[in-house]
């Protein structure tokens, strides 16, 4: 399924049945990834009565309720009403679901007791590139990161001139292997969403930050064009399945 994509005056040509699934699945026990103190998703066949919502069960069809935090357990694309006063959801705000992207891969540099993305690690990889999202996969990288508990662990995190690096450049939808942009206790600073967003004032209500993602080691740092599908929820933020495709 070979496509040709032109864009910005280029023309590209793209695989759709080669596509790179680059988000983490949701399950229902402790292997799924979890942040932000809290336990566990939960996917549980309904029980009513002599009821119960599972074929092995006797009934004639699975029928799960799921109970999960998008932040917390699973690969979500945020809009800037996760930080906002204002109602803001991604359902409003997000209006088309593919872009030109790059992927590139950092290791976080020490600053005192934190990992750190830095303006100068972020300004060399983004040099000679021009993108609408950025891909960015943690260095190093393993597959433990589908079922890693984050929480009270101080993952790497970008810092605030970073950031407004990455809004300056017009990057408008930035992917992250981290359950967040920021620091994990940062006092609700919230420094480096507040700078790509550009909060609170010239608000980019367009723009996204998808975290938890998982890009593993035989998907190569370069160019792709990215679709980016939140589920249809009105919410700050939404479970989200990001797919890469390799330009050729």
């Amino acid at each position: 399924m070979l496509a040709t994509i032109s864009h910005k005056g280029n023309s590209y040509t793209i695989d759709f049945s080669k596509p790179l699934d680059i988000s983490i699945s949701l399950r229902g026990d402790n292997r799924n990834p979890m942040a932000w103190y809290l336990n566990h998703p939960e996917i549980e066949p309904v029980i009513d009565g002599d009821f119960i919502g599972k074929v092995s069960k006797g009934s004639s069809v699975n029928f799960n309720n799921i109970w999960f935090n998008p932040h917390a357990h699973a690969t979500h694309t945020e809009c800037v009403g996760h930080i906002s006063s204002e109602l803001n959801t991604i359902q409003q705000h997000l209006k088309t679901f593919f872009f030109k992207a790059s992927l590139i891969s950092i290791e976080p540099q020490k600053k005192g007791g934190d990992l750190v993305f830095t303006k100068e690690q972020i300004a060399k990889k983004l040099q000679g590139i021009d993108t609408e999202a950025l891909v960015l996969r943690s260095i190093p990288n393993y597959i433990g990161k589908i079922s890693k508990n984050h929480s009270h662990t101080n993952w790497p995190y970008i810092e605030e001139d970073a950031m407004i690096l990455i809004r300056e450049a017009g990057i408008k939808h930035f992917l992250i292997d981290q359950p967040s942009v920021d620091k994990e206790k940062d006092d609700g600073k919230l420094l480096a969403h507040k700078a790509f967003w550009d909060y609170p004032k010239n608000t980019r209500f367009d723009a996204t930050i998808t975290e938890l993602i998982y890009v593993p080691n035989k998907i190569e740092d370069g160019e792709y064009f990215l679709n980016l599908q939140p589920a249809s929820f009105e919410n700050d933020a939404a479970p989200c399945k990001p797919v890469l495709y390799k330009i050729q």
